[in-house]
């Protein structure tokens, strides 16, 4: 988290989303949808996301300790809404064994 109002993430080399990057570019409207399959809980995040490339700072705040991935660009995501969402059509997800 950047603040109370902005989540961020570093988006690695090889992820190859141009598809999201592109809709990004477009139209900034992006919502997020958090699952916990285990408790059968959802929360949905309704906001605006931006592209940022090349600001080291900023990458270097979000990337993960001892990851060896390249980063190649950090996403921001603005949070407008969000909403704790009913469990009745969340699956209950069992493990292969």
């Amino acid at each position: 988290m950047l603040d109370e109002h902005t989540l961020a993430f570093v988006d690695f080399t090889g992820n190859k989303q141009f598809i999201s990057q592109g809709n990004l570019s477009e139209n900034p409207k992006a919502h997020l949808f958090l699952m916990d399959y285990a408790h059968r809980q959802r929360i949905k995040i309704w906001g605006n996301a931006e592209v940022i490339e090349g600001d080291k700072e900023l990458v270097a705040q979000l990337m993960p300790a001892d990851y060896q991935a390249k980063p190649e660009q950090v996403i921001v995501f603005t949070v407008t809404a969000w909403d704790a969402n009913c469990p009745q059509h969340i699956p209950v997800r069992f493990d292969a064994v």
